[in-house]
């Protein structure tokens, strides 16, 4: 079973080795929200998680979550939810951001971790979430269309195709 625990939540040791060993790998840590600063001081830390909820002048406010395998005690990935989306979130950012530490992939995760993401933002009072990814990454993909996503569209962003998918909560489960 896994839940999501807001940052403050976390358990300090168990977040610094997901982000060590992600680090580790090389590749970009995803959502954006987790890295935005260097996890060693845990005080600096939480406070960015703090300011995303109140909303940072430029930025939508946020929540951002760590989600927990309550059977094994391990951190295995974060979400990011935004309560409402600007222009740019419009286009390739979406409401939720996801990602699963290395070690963890391939094993559900993303697709429940959306799945408990997609209860808060009914929560929140979303109603028609985006969610996004590139066309590459088939394993996203299909973790948003396994949650009801539904692809509107490809565009291009740089020089990268980003898929854009809906998920309809509308009259759905949850709180909607």
């Amino acid at each position: 079973m896994i839940k999501l625990v807001c940052p403050a939540e976390a358990d300090w040791e168990k977040l610094c080795e997901m982000m060590a060993e992600w680090t580790a790998s090389g590749e970009t840590i995803v959502p954006y929200s987790i890295r935005v600063c260097d996890c060693s001081d845990r005080e600096r830390y939480l406070s960015v998680f703090v300011q995303e909820e109140q909303g940072v002048p430029g930025h939508v406010p946020a929540s951002t979550y760590f989600c927990l395998d309550t059977e094994r005690d391990v951190l295995v990935g974060a979400v990011n939810i935004r309560h409402r989306l600007n222009e740019s979130l419009l286009q390739d950012g979406g409401h939720i951001g996801d990602g699963v530490r290395p070690s963890e992939r391939r094993k559900g995760y993303a697709t429940r971790m959306i799945s408990l993401a997609l209860d808060k933002c009914r929560e929140l009072g979303i109603r028609q979430v985006l969610m996004t990814c590139g066309k590459q990454n088939i394993g996203s993909a299909k973790s948003i269309r396994k949650n009801g996503g539904v692809l509107e569209n490809e565009i291009d962003c740089g020089g990268e195709t980003i898929q854009r998918y809906w998920i309809d909560l509308a009259g759905t489960g949850g709180n909607g």
